[in-house]
């Protein structure tokens, strides 16, 4: 999805711009690049999301998890949408519950600071939200350009079904 369909996508729903001072219990994230191919599957995937739950902000997209901190403030539950490379297999939707991490582990992030070192530090300053859920999908390409390959194209309805569901169960 190009940064002229996001923005669509988001007149198409009648969602305004994201603003940190807005409170909400749903908020949704995609993290990534639209001119990384596969890097922009969190934005996509955070698209569909917004538009299936009204009450949902999406306050992507977001370059870095760092940019989440101020955003997220509040949130009964964060949904996080990014690509990841973990050597599955392209198309695979990992599930990662980050709230209450234990100890220094890690997600994998092709970001510097992962999301829960970004979670890590807003619980240090009281401003977390409640649950993160990280979503990421196993990416192939992320040279520079346009478009997702076609395994993380066809992973993108599952995505979306999977937090869809998650948020339906109480989030």
């Amino acid at each position: 999805m190009t940064h002229d369909e996001h923005s669509e996508a988001r007149r198409a729903t009648g969602r305004a711009a994201p603003s940190a001072t807005e409170p909400s219990s749903i908020v949704v994230a995609g993290l990534g690049s639209e001119h990384r191919h596969d890097d922009a599957v969190g934005l996509v995937v955070a698209a569909f999301l917004s538009a299936c739950f009204p009450d949902a902000r999406d306050v992507g997209p977001i370059a870095s998890p760092l940019d989440l901190l101020g955003l997220w403030d509040g949130a009964r539950v964060a949904v996080v949408v990014d690509a990841v490379r973990s050597g599955a297999q392209a198309g695979t939707v990992h599930v990662v519950e980050l709230s209450g991490l234990e100890g220094d582990g890690e997600v994998t992030s092709t970001h510097g600071i992962g999301v829960s070192g970004a979670l890590r530090i807003a619980e240090a300053i009281g401003r977390a939200p409640c649950r993160v859920v990280l979503i990421g999908i196993e990416g192939a390409r992320f040279d520079t350009g346009v478009g997702l390959s076609p395994a993380v194209a066809s992973a993108v309805p599952g995505a979306v079904e999977m937090a869809a569901e998650l948020l339906e169960n109480g989030g």
